[in-house]
């Protein structure tokens, strides 16, 4: 796993820490080919861009929004529809951005004002 997010805090629920879990775990079963893990930080004007990508099979256009719906999927159902909510508790949203085939890319965007970046996160 590459972590390009050095010296970033989020104030977000304790439960962030599941969202990440959620993800790697998802990678681990539905994934596949994957060999790598990579998650980066981009700040912007509105916020900043964390990008959880991993080098699977991807998740199809079709398949992008449904994921996070509850009961959809092959373990629980629940684990990215729990992510989001988690997520949106601090208002974060998450999506799914990746190519199918090129591997799986979460975009996560947390609002200004939720987070810390720099030395003294």
């Amino acid at each position: 796993m590459i972590n390009d997010c050095p010296g970033v805090a989020i104030y977000a629920d304790p439960m962030i820490e599941k969202v990440f879990s959620n993800l790697m775990d998802n990678t681990l079963r539905h994934a596949g080919k994957a060999t790598q893990v990579r998650i980066s930080c981009n700040e912007t004007e509105d916020g900043l861009v964390i990008l959880y990508e991993d080098d699977g099979y991807g998740i199809s256009d079709d398949d992008k929004e449904l994921i996070f719906k509850p009961g959809i999927g092959q373990n629980t159902g629940f684990g990215l529809f729990l992510a989001r909510e988690i997520l949106a508790i601090t208002g974060i949203a998450i999506r799914e951005i990746g190519v199918y085939s090129e591997g799986a890319k979460f975009e996560i965007l947390v609002p200004k004002g939720f987070f810390k970046a720099g030395e003294d996160a």
